[in-house]
């Protein structure tokens, strides 16, 4: 045997040996592909539906929320428009009745996000449901709807405080699932999200040079329609904007009589909370909730009795 065929059968043993080596490592693969599948399976089982009202994505799977946050529909004051609609919108969707995807949009602390929550324990005996997912989890959101498909409940998935950077492509996954995904979405199932931007992207004033008229119309630049489009497929927007001074004291009063405050002096509780708004930068819902906590609580613990 010449040096040739030395070398080439050599080199038919390293290709043997390699087959052999990735035909075991295939096999692995598939013991492992298969382990996982069976995980899968198992997370999926384990949710046990009748255990909580509200769920949160989290690790890839539904974590129940055994103590939600619980607050009534009537308390929420000076944003009575707002409420109407997605109560309304809601009805219709727990009737079985054509329903929109919603957009709660303005500023800080006006009650988006309590909005929900209310609605949430509004109608949890009807057969409500709460799924919340964090903005960067919105790639999951077709395995989300996959996992609550054809279930007797209706599910609202929540995302609160949803906003995107500039170079965030994961909003595209919101724009597929909310309009535009070849499988679509489940009946019981709708998207209710908060924010403080209008649009949900960054906008910039650079973009308004594209923007041009065609006969007397203006049509916006590609990055600016971009923009507007991911929004425009929520077909329920709602907006939500700073209270008025006498609507901020007003809710003001309203919590504090809601937490059991003794009000002898008004006058100079009504000082006091314009005070405090003064010292936040804001006269919202979430302001006036904690200047109430504040005053009552010291209060109270100023004069036991009070509650007593």
């Amino acid at each position: 045997m010449n040096d040739t065929d030395r070398l080439l059968a050599g080199l038919e043993r390293l290709v043997d040996r390699m087959e052999a080596l990735l035909a075991r490592a295939d096999e692995r693969a598939a013991v492992a592909g298969r382990i996982v599948d069976q995980t899968a399976d198992q997370v999926v089982g384990q949710v046990d539906w009748s255990s909580a009202i509200a769920f949160q994505w989290r690790g890839g799977r539904l974590r129940p929320v055994y103590q939600p946050h619980r607050i009534e529909l009537a308390q929420l004051r000076g944003v009575d428009r707002q409420k109407a609609e997605l109560d309304r919108n809601t009805r219709q969707f727990l009737a079985g009745l054509p329903a929109n995807n919603a957009l709660l949009w303005g500023s800080r602390g006006t009650g988006k996000s309590s909005l929900v929550k209310a609605l949430l324990g509004e109608y949890a005996e009807q057969g409500l449901r709460l799924i919340e997912v964090e903005a960067r989890h919105l790639v999951d959101l077709p395995d989300i709807i996959d996992l609550v498909r054809g279930r007797p409940e209706r599910f609202i998935v929540f995302c609160d405080d949803l906003s995107f950077e500039a170079d965030d492509a994961s909003y595209k996954e919101l724009k597929a699932v909310l309009d535009g995904s070849l499988a679509g979405t489940a009946d019981n199932v709708l998207i209710y999200a908060t924010s403080n931007r209008r649009h949900l992207l960054p906008e910039y004033f650079s973009e308004n040079r594209a923007a041009r008229i065609v006969d007397e119309e203006i049509h916006h630049g590609d990055a600016v329609e971009e923009k507007i489009s991911l929004s425009e497929r929520f077909g329920l927007c709602l907006s939500f904007y700073p209270f008025p001074q006498e609507q901020y004291l007003e809710i003001c009063f309203g919590w504090l009589g809601a937490l059991g405050a003794v009000l002898d002096d008004p006058e100079t509780v009504r000082l006091e909370a314009l005070r405090y708004a003064l010292e936040r930068g804001s006269r919202s819902g979430r302001v006036a909730w904690q200047f109430a906590c504040g005053w009552a609580g010291r209060q109270a613990l100023t004069v036991p009795n009070v509650q007593s």
